[in-house]
């Protein structure tokens, strides 16, 4: 700026009244369009986020990793059933055969405290099919047979999801079990972020969390079931998911994960805890809108006061 000021003043001196008229009205239009640039800075600086159900949230894009949205991202909280991406990753981390039959064990209803599966104990399914329920419709049981068909058994199995997660930069992150029925598995929505950037890599991940009714064909006795995505957005058809992990457990409210097609950009999304069951589709949905129109669409009196009761407890842990 102040070398344009003494250009200006050297024109005059040199080329006269006419030129430095035509040199000062340049002058004016910079400074113009400089204040225009800055104010355009400005408002994308200043531009209001999303109002969000969820007590912490993050929103990041694949390809650039630039972040889009945040919400008390670095909060520590229980993780419930998004812990089965976790389990997902080390399984095919392995590289076992996922065309193995592995067999439902009372050790695995042990595990998940007798919580209610419709699997029957002693029957058996591949692995791979295991694994897609487990992802799919979260099914606990299945996630529990998988840690314990792993080579050293469920001990082993916990020890290398938590070599995985500090290996991913996971600083935040512990896991107790496979399942996620552990109030003591938790994580923040930064660490789950760089989960689901890892899990995107695996295309069977995407294929399992995306698909939206199987038929699991059980044998030892023959029998079969159907399942279900547990994300509503899958079950209703939306082709722009394209890859999902919900979760829920009292002490984590509802959470959800994915990766989701917005315009041109594949866009890594983190809800944790949140009031009601529509309320993280709600969130994704008002993020989505927001990135697209900045708008901020309104959320439910009952789930901000729930939003604002669960933020004041986990704040009083820290």
């Amino acid at each position: 700026m102040k070398k344009l000021s003494s250009m200006y003043c050297f024109c005059q001196r040199k080329h006269g009244k006419k030129s430095a008229i035509n040199l000062g009205m340049l002058f004016s239009l910079f400074l113009l369009l400089s204040t225009q640039v800055i104010a355009s800075d400005l408002n994308v600086k200043i531009k209001k986020t999303a109002h969000l159900a969820s007590v912490s949230a993050i929103a990041i894009d694949l390809k650039t990793g630039s972040t889009l949205l945040e919400k008390n991202k670095n909060l520590i909280m229980p993780i419930a059933s998004l812990t089965k991406l976790m389990t997902a990753v080390v399984i095919l981390d392995a590289k076992l055969s996922l065309k193995e039959k592995i067999r439902f064990a009372k050790k695995d209803r042990e595990a998940i405290n007798h919580y209610f599966s419709r699997i029957r104990v002693d029957s058996e399914l591949s692995r791979g099919d295991t694994l897609r329920i487990a992802l799919m419709s979260s099914e606990n049981l299945a996630a529990a047979a998988l840690a314990r068909t792993y080579p050293g058994g469920t001990s082993s199995f916990v020890k290398a999801m938590n070599r995985k997660a500090k290996a991913l930069g996971m600083k935040h992150t512990h896991y107790v079990n496979a399942t996620g029925l552990s109030e003591k598995n938790t994580s923040t929505a930064s660490d789950l972020a760089k989960l689901v950037r890892a899990a995107a890599n695996y295309p069977l991940l995407r294929k399992y969390t995306t698909t939206q009714t199987y038929t699991a064909r059980f044998k030892k006795p023959r029998y079969i079931l159907g399942y279900t995505n547990t994300n509503a957005l899958i079950r209703a058809g939306h082709k722009d998911v394209l890859l999902s992990k919900t979760g829920y457990l009292d002490e984590a409210g509802r959470c959800l994960i994915m990766l989701r097609r917005i315009a041109n950009k594949q866009v890594i999304m983190v809800f944790l805890d949140s009031f009601g069951k529509r309320s993280p589709i709600g969130d994704a949905n008002r993020v989505k809108k927001w990135l697209q129109t900045g708008k901020q669409g309104r959320i439910a009196k009952s789930a901000k006061n729930y939003e604002q009761v669960k933020l004041a407890y986990y704040l009083k842990g820290k």
